[in-house]
């Protein structure tokens, strides 16, 4: 009876609460997906010419860009085109955040967000209230696909999970959110165990988190014998979805895993439909290329970075943004019979687990998004966890860095894994990408635990 009222009554209430169009964007979604995809194209590039016009003419960035290339959006006839447009990077976005956010907006009414992103680099960057509640219906209309639906509960597997410290806040989790969460800052023998307890007496039906998180729990469930934790569906983000770590997964918890993929800065990129088949690429929202090293398009089944045109936020346009990803696209259609096209695969994001001397896991996500978004000046960091009594820190430094930003990271590792932990600190110019291409940003040395 819960489920039905918070997904017919106070879901919609809320809505009204926050003056939201949120219901409303999930709605024409769940009617879009099924158009072909060459409708789905025609709308996407009509989508990409206005952010194209909207930016240039209310961006500073844009505008100097793009007049310094003689670029005029009107120039910009065909995909092919958008090679003249340079790439916007991560640094670029840093060095470069006021002129990036529109004119049109005040930097002070927009959503701000900082996140460690897939390559252990600091990034805060802004969108607008419409372009939040678009991202969010275009999460929802992708978790059905994995048998989630408003109303549900759900168990998070996630770092720093929120806390309901308040009666607002405890109403909304209990009427709204309706989450519990085992936090992947903390995963230990003991936390695992509350999360079973808590599971068996809030019975949640679908499981969310870090891909490698939900495997380190799958085994413990195997391990111990642990009977009746059966989700009705699995949906794994943040972290590459390992094969061996998927069949693991969906043999212990007897249900498909659903794959989704997507970052801060543009939010839902790809998602498995309910064949798990390849993924739904985001063309409602986003303009996805994959570029390989000489600047071509990368054909189907061949690599090549992720490049993403956000077409929803006017607050602080994103054009041809390299997330520092690699991934394939293809040529397949997928037998659901949606219009959205699909990539193959996706590899960038690899993050080991880190240990306390306690044996007790830390997900190196979970601590790098953490220590960026809480430390100013740090543009990029590694950690490499030699053994349980040292860690080293590569830092890539910018320009806000200071002696007390120094004192605020020994600080917060010490508070993570003791104060008898050797912590060194490495300052380097750039963290490179292994020969994979993918970056790792949390690599631990200790023999058997990943």
């Amino acid at each position: 009876m819960l489920t039905w009222l918070s997904k017919n009554i106070f879901y919609p209430l809320w809505d009204i609460k926050d003056r939201s169009i949120l219901l409303t964007n999930l709605k024409e979604l769940e009617k879009t997906q099924w158009e072909s995809e060459e409708e789905l194209k025609i709308r996407q590039w009509g989508k990409l010419k206005t952010i194209l016009q909207y930016a240039y003419g209310n961006c500073k960035y844009y505008k100097s860009v793009f007049d310094k290339n003689q670029i005029t959006p009107a120039g910009i006839h065909r995909p092919q085109d958008l090679s003249k447009i340079p790439v916007l990077t991560k640094k670029q976005i840093q060095d470069n955040t006021d002129n990036l956010i529109s004119q049109s907006h005040s930097k002070e009414k927009l959503i701000s967000a900082k996140t460690g992103g897939s390559t252990g680099k600091s990034l805060k960057i802004y969108f607008d209230k419409q372009c939040q509640e678009m991202r969010n219906a275009a999460a929802i209309r992708s978790d059905r696909w994995a048998g989630w639906d408003i109303g549900m509960k759900m168990a998070a597997l996630w770092g720093n999970p929120p806390i309901a410290d308040t009666l607002k806040k405890k109403i909304r989790n209990g009427l709204y959110d309706r989450v519990i969460y085992l936090d992947t800052m903390n995963i230990n023998e003991k936390s695992m165990l509350d999360f079973v307890r808590h599971w068996y007496a809030y019975k949640p039906q679908i499981i969310f988190g870090h891909s490698h998180s939900i495997f380190i729990f799958a085994k413990f469930i195997q391990e111990n014998k642990i009977k009746d934790i059966k989700p009705r569906g699995i949906i794994s983000s943040s972290m590459m979805l390992l094969p061996k770590e998927r069949a693991v997964i969906e043999k212990v918890f007897s249900c498909k895993v659903t794959n989704r993929y997507g970052c801060e800065e543009v939010g839902l990129i790809a998602c498995e439909c309910e064949k798990h088949d390849g993924m739904h690429l985001n063309t409602d929202h986003l303009y996805i290329e994959f570029i390989k090293e000489d600047g071509t398009p990368a054909q189907a089944g061949e690599e090549g970075a992720i490049v993403i045109t956000d077409l929803i936020n006017h607050g602080m346009p994103l054009i041809r943004y390299r997330i520092e990803d690699v991934g394939a696209p293809t040529d397949r259609k997928c037998s659901c019979g949606r219009g959205l096209p699909l990539m193959e695969k996706v590899a960038g994001r690899v993050a080991d687990f880190l240990v306390r001397k306690d044996g007790s896991l830390v997900a190196g996500v979970s601590l790098v998004e953490r220590t960026l978004t809480a430390i100013k000046g740090i543009e990029q960091m590694q950690i490499v966890q030699e053994s349980t009594g040292e860690i080293v820190l590569h830092i890539v430094k910018m320009k806000e860095y200071n002696p007390e930003s120094e004192n605020d990271l020994m600080n917060e590792f010490l508070s993570v894994f003791g104060d008898n932990v050797k912590i060194k600190v490495h300052y380097v110019e750039r963290i490179p990408q292994e020969q994979s291409g993918k970056y790792r940003f949390s690599i631990c040395k200790i023999k058997g635990v990943n």
